[in-house]
């Protein structure tokens, strides 16, 4: 079985076996602009160091960070919002109106009422504007009034959508059956942009499988660590936010045999942490929240951090010392660019040393990140004035940028992740130590020397030396390390309100600072490091937490490695309500149903559940699906006689998925 994790920065793959665990790992760059060549490189080199044939896999599972990362960038596709039954005033609500921006939306008469009863839609204002809209975006996003009770009118405006436009559609009813039509509304829209993104991942694997001649099921990773197929996560790749972190969970329990641990998994864009109890993290009841935004995406209890190898490193020298921050934006790092172009880097980094006068764009460079060109669709003219002076080779922001505007302008080229900014970074920071060595040292030594030009409060240079400066951004990432995780155990504790970037009393701990009164903190478990960067960071963070120190042999690869160690599980919930006395709906899983008798209502809920998550675990992948049963029934007393308000019938199909040749 063969694991694949696509991350920000590096595509790692990892064969494994049921009998013999793991027998190879292998590593190649992340190529944005073209995914498949970095997927092909590191199914090529885990293949050469296994010496394994391509024929002998028979399970590709793929786990990814694409989705949750363009999330916390704030990035991805630009998007229409659909709305019916809705109101502009529902916009304020769960952030909707945030997470649209400058996306369009329209809204349209109709919907449903609490037992699928409807309101007649009216698609007239679609028609009109949908041939302009379709011009302009790269997807839609359609939330319907209580469409999880009847998703009739969601159907018909995506249908029409799709035979107008033939452009992608998601629907709020195929992502959540939970109530809450804003919240169902956001994670529909951010769907919706992250459909082109997981389907050129998915389609760039699909053609390098064909292309090796291997014709083994491909799935991918879900936020919850279950695994589903290619095409179901095509149609609902919100679903995959928090997929290599969950996969990364499921790997750290399998590499290092503890149940119980504080996991946290350091990348090029975020580090993410969660708590691991009994061999299984805890689900996040509310829905996972990614970039700031609370969705209906059923996943582990991950909190997800804008810090990691490749984040940006920010100057602040509005006091008489610098501070130094790091994130939440992903750079290229300068050491990375320069190994990709060479002297468009190196050169400038001279020539900006060589300058009597500090720039404040120095070190820093603009790159297209080579996405279609049609996702580029809907720039405003200055932005298309900008990205047109952009190329795929990096451009320094002293020569790009002359007047004081376009910066803004910039950085909305970089949400829409269309443009890499390049720039100083704590593997630059490695790279300058000697601790990291895989790309150009000369770059890093360059970025930091041009970085310790400015100048603090005082008006004396940040540092003497590269090293001196180098050694600060690493003890800035790894207090800010310490404090993300000591965040996610606080919350998972009960106390999220105390932030431990602002508490004194965490501070003093952290720092060890003497007094009469001796502030110390530790964890209650070990602290397990994951991700290529682990060996080099953690044992600090750990030391500076009191914990134990656990960073795996094959850290670098644990999310290719839970990636083909999961289950195959769907989730399915029927509804039974009771509007009248004597009258009882059974909503979800297909055309409503009235019944005079609850059971059976109850009856017909439960097969319908169970064949609708079979079905879906089925085509999923799964072999000997098992399907478990629950029952969630609300029916307080009125005056003294039972009445059934609502009951959630829920079904849970679980498998390990199917393997089409020994592996």
């Amino acid at each position: 079985m063969l694991g694949i994790d696509t991350g920000g920065t590096y595509t790692d793959a990892a064969l494994f076996s049921e009998k013999d665990g793991l027998i190879a790992k292998a590593k190649a760059l992340t190529t944005r602009h073209d995914l498949s060549i970095g997927i092909s490189g590191a199914l090529e080199n885990v293949l050469s160091a296994s010496g394994l044939p391509a024929d002998a896999i028979g399970l590709v599972s793929l786990s990814t960070t694409l989705a949750t990362n363009a999330l916390v960038e704030g990035q991805g596709g630009r998007a229409a919002l659909v709305m019916i039954g809705f109101g502009p005033e529902d916009l304020r609500r769960d952030g909707l109106a945030d997470a649209l921006g400058s996306d369009p939306v329209i809204f349209l008469p109709g919907g449903h009422d609490v037992h699928g009863n409807e309101t007649p839609l009216d698609m007239t204002a679609l028609e009109a504007i949908l041939p302009e809209l379709a011009a302009n975006v790269s997807s839609f996003a359609v939330a319907g009034y209580f469409a999880v009770r009847n998703p009739s009118h969601e159907i018909r405006v995506r249908d029409f959508i799709r035979e107008k436009s033939h452009l992608p559609v998601t629907c709020s009813h195929e992502l959540s059956s939970k109530l809450g039509g804003p919240k169902r509304a956001l994670t529909t829209l951010l769907n919706a942009r992250l459909v082109s993104m997981i389907d050129r991942l998915v389609g760039a694997c699909e053609d390098h499988l064909k292309h090796r001649g291997i014709r083994a099921p491909l799935m991918v990773v879900r936020g919850d660590g279950a695994l589903i197929s290619a095409a179901e996560a095509r149609l609902r790749p919100i679903e995959t936010i928090l997929s290599g972190p969950a996969a990364s969970l499921v790997g750290a329990r399998y590499l290092t045999g503890l149940e119980d641990a504080v996991v946290s998994d350091i990348g090029g864009t975020t580090t993410d942490v969660a708590v691991m109890e009994n061999g299984r993290p805890r689900l996040d009841a509310d829905g996972a929240v990614v970039g700031g935004y609370r969705t209906m995406v059923e996943a582990v209890a991950m909190r997800t951090y804008g810090l990691g190898g490749d984040s940006e490193v920010r100057f602040d020298d509005r006091g008489l010392a610098a501070r130094i921050d790091l994130g939440p934006r992903r750079f290229v790092p300068l050491s990375l660019a320069a190994m990709l172009h060479g002297e468009a880097v190196i050169g400038t980094l001279e020539r900006q040393l060589r300058s009597a006068h500090v720039g404040r764009h120095d070190g820093r460079f603009a790159v297209r990140t080579g996405v279609p060109d049609h996702l580029s669709a809907g720039l405003q003219p200055q932005e298309a004035t900008l990205f047109a002076r952009i190329t795929d080779i990096p451009v320094a922001l002293d020569q790009l940028l002359t007047v004081t505007q376009q910066k803004a302008t910039l950085d909305r080229l970089v949400a829409r992740g269309l443009v890499h900014i390049c720039g100083l970074t704590p593997s630059d920071a490695m790279h300058v130590l000697g601790r990291q060595g895989q790309w150009n040292r000369q770059a890093a030594d360059l970025g930091m020397q041009v970085a310790m030009r400015q100048r603090d409060g005082t008006g004396k240079p940040l540092a003497g030396l590269p090293e001196e400066l180098a050694l600060r951004i690493v003890e800035r990432l790894t207090r800010q390390s310490a404090e993300a995780i000591l965040s996610a155990c606080l919350a998972e504790d009960g106390l999220g309100d105390i932030d431990p970037a602002r508490s004194v009393l965490i501070d003093r701990a952290l720092n060890r600072q003497t007094g009469i009164a001796r502030f110390a903190l530790s964890l209650d478990r070990p602290l397990i490091g994951l991700g290529a960067s682990a060996p080099v960071y953690y044992p600090a963070i750990a030391e500076m937490l009191s914990a134990a120190c656990a960073v795996p042999d094959a850290a670098d690869v644990a999310n290719a490695v839970g990636a083909v160690v999961g289950q195959v599980r769907s989730t399915v919930t029927v509804f039974v309500t009771s509007p009248e006395e004597g009258v009882f709906i059974v909503s979800g899983g297909g055309d409503n149903r009235r019944f005079a008798e609850e059971e059976a209502a109850m009856a017909e809920a439960e097969e319908r559940a169970s064949r609708t998550a079979h079905e879906h675990a089925r085509a999923s992948g799964a072999a000997d699906v098992v399907v478990v049963l629950a029952r969630e029934i609300d029916a307080p007393e009125v005056e003294g006689r039972r009445k059934l308000m609502e009951a959630r019938i829920i079904a849970t199909a679980s498998g390990r998925p199917r393997v089409s040749a020994s592996a």
